[in-house]
């Protein structure tokens, strides 16, 4: 299945094998729209390198994808069945376009769960369903977009109708949204390697994909015992990529001062507010234009904020404070997982304190409480096919896996941090170290009270 008449190169020294059927579906509008989108957005803020796009990630998606089709469908004795292949060309065209209704800064916008902005898989099933890319489906595969969406949205899967066997799908969703998966098999590799660290590649892939079994009870991907120790690894690579990268507390002032910012623009100014929902069609370049010049109009913090992020200078807000489940779980606990207007609300009364305590008037929309969000991380913890025919989970049979495991992962790698301008931050130093702590608790008491 993976043997195409030409194949495409992209990083590292990855050969993607590309059928016509295939080149008309990335030669849509949609997927090529997202060669002008970044995979990591304000990453590279810290990493330079890392400016690879959503198109390459959706590619080397697609290339594991075909891997995993053939590791898993070797072993097969009897011929495959017609609902075989139609599931099997429904987890393809999924890889494919898992990915097309992103949007520039699409994760930590869909972080904040703004209102009136569809999720980029709701704008994936319009695109399957009409548009380009359903020409391509209807003319090239033998699967519906119900097959497609029911693999990308296994929870939503009894909306979907027109479905192959669900057995089939379930198996097919694991194997691009599980606790591993394709997904994570591209891009923990790929953001490593161009954000040049080294901490998402120190796991063997292939070996993976050789262990890579249906599990014996349940339509699901699951791994062999000889994978293990590749699938241990693995997992703590993503728990370090989430520490070290996509949470590392710069990138995180960057996402802190986006989301902000995005939030203020909503607010309705002398009648006037931004519908970022019109702008989802837009490539980056474009879509910071747009974003410049709505901050330029609206002046004030918001202009900061966005000048910081997007100006001739990069200047962005400072770390004040920091809580991690093991040095400040209180804290943690009060603020994790609550919704971003509820921390924009927040930062008033905290803004308030911090300026009293400091002697100096700091602008609310400039002190930002950043927490994470609501959606959890998926689960890390796969199922592990022993060598006695015994199904176990990988924390079962890993002692470093099952601290990870049995402990919530977010709360680890994602930490509670409050952002302020450099010289809020510098004023701040001679101040007892708990007093942030204090603020806060009083900032999340008035809050409460003014939302009850």
């Amino acid at each position: 299945m993976d043997r195409g008449p030409s194949r495409l190169r992209i990083p590292p020294a990855m050969d993607v094998p590309v059928t016509p059927r295939v080149q008309r579906l990335i030669d849509t509008a949609p997927l090529r729209r997202l060669a002008s989108i970044s995979q990591l957005g304000l990453v590279s803020m810290v990493y330079p390198g890392a400016m690879h796009t959503r198109l390459e990630h959706s590619l080397g998606v697609y290339a594991w994808s075909l891997r995993v089709l053939n590791q898993v469908n070797e072993s097969t004795v009897a011929e495959p069945t017609n609902d075989d292949l139609r599931a099997a060309e429904a987890f393809i065209v999924a890889s494919l376009v898992h990915d097309a209704g992103h949007w520039p800064f699409c994760h930590p916008i869909e972080d904040m769960g703004q209102a009136g902005m569809p999720r980029h898989e709701e704008r994936v099933d319009a695109m399957l369903r009409s548009g380009p890319i359903a020409k391509t489906l209807a003319a090239d595969w033998d699967c519906t977009a119900d097959d497609v969406m029911a693999i990308l949205c296994p929870k939503k899967s009894e909306q979907f109708t027109e479905v192959a066997p669900s057995d089939q799908i379930a198996f097919y969703a694991s194997c691009l949204s599980g606790p591993i998966d394709v997904d994570k098999l591209d891009y923990l590799q790929r953001d490593s390697l161009h954000a040049g660290v080294p901490y998402g590649r120190n796991f063997d892939p292939m070996r993976i994909i050789a262990s890579m079994v249906r599990h014996p009870d349940r339509p699901k991907l699951a791994i062999h015992e000889k994978g293990r120790t590749a699938a241990e690894m693995m997992v703590f690579g993503r728990y370090v990529m989430f520490s070290e990268v996509y949470w590392h507390h710069t990138v995180r002032s960057a996402t802190a001062m986006l989301q902000r910012a995005v939030h203020e623009l909503q607010q309705p100014t002398a009648g006037e507010s931004v519908d970022f929902a019109e702008w989802m069609d837009l490539g980056e370049a474009a879509w910071v234009s747009r974003l410049v010049e709505a901050a330029n109009q609206r002046g004030g913090a918001v202009q900061t904020l966005v000048e910081g992020l997007f100006g001739a200078n990069r200047t962005l807000l400072k770390r004040a404070a920091e809580f991690n489940v093991e040095s400040g779980e209180d804290m943690h606990q009060m603020l994790a997982r609550r919704p971003h207007w509820w921390l924009a609300s927040c930062s008033r009364p905290l803004a308030a304190s911090i300026g009293e305590a400091i002697d100096g008037v700091v602008e609310p929309e400039l002190v930002l409480i950043d927490a994470p969000p609501v959606k959890l991380e998926v689960d890390i913890n796969i199922d592990i096919m022993l060598r006695s025919g015994e199904v176990a989970t990988l924390g079962d049979v890993s002692p470093v896996a099952s601290v990870l495991a049995n402990r919530q992962f977010d709360n680890h790698v994602k930490r509670v941090r409050v952002f302020v301008p450099a010289w809020v931050r510098d004023r701040l130093r001679g101040l007892p170290d708990d007093s942030m702590r204090r603020w806060l608790i009083d900032a999340v008491a008035e809050t409460e009270k003014q939302w009850v």
